[in-house]
């Protein structure tokens, strides 16, 4: 069994998933990041919390990503490496 690392989700994605909500929308907005993802209905504002897996498998694709997603990716707990140059 081959397991895949997990999708990269930031906070404030918009999706586009499968299945319409009850409203007819389409598409909601991460909310919440974890092993559950919260999502926010973009019509109604219904706020609804899915294992990261039913996520995945639902997503159909990014319409926008989150202002994190530009960010350079970094290890949580670690410090930051700052290039000191040779003169110091």
């Amino acid at each position: 069994m081959v397991l895949k690392p997990p999708l990269p989700l930031f906070m404030d994605d918009v999706v586009r998933l499968r299945k319409p909500h009850p409203c007819g929308s389409y598409e909601w907005v991460v909310v919440r990041l974890g092993a559950d993802i919260g999502l926010k209905c973009r019509t109604c504002g219904r706020r609804v919390l899915l294992p990261r897996r039913t996520v995945e498998k639902r997503l159909k694709e990014f319409v926008s990503r989150g202002s994190d997603a530009t960010a350079e990716p970094t290890a949580p707990g670690l410090p930051q490496v700052q290039d000191q140059g040779p003169d110091q």
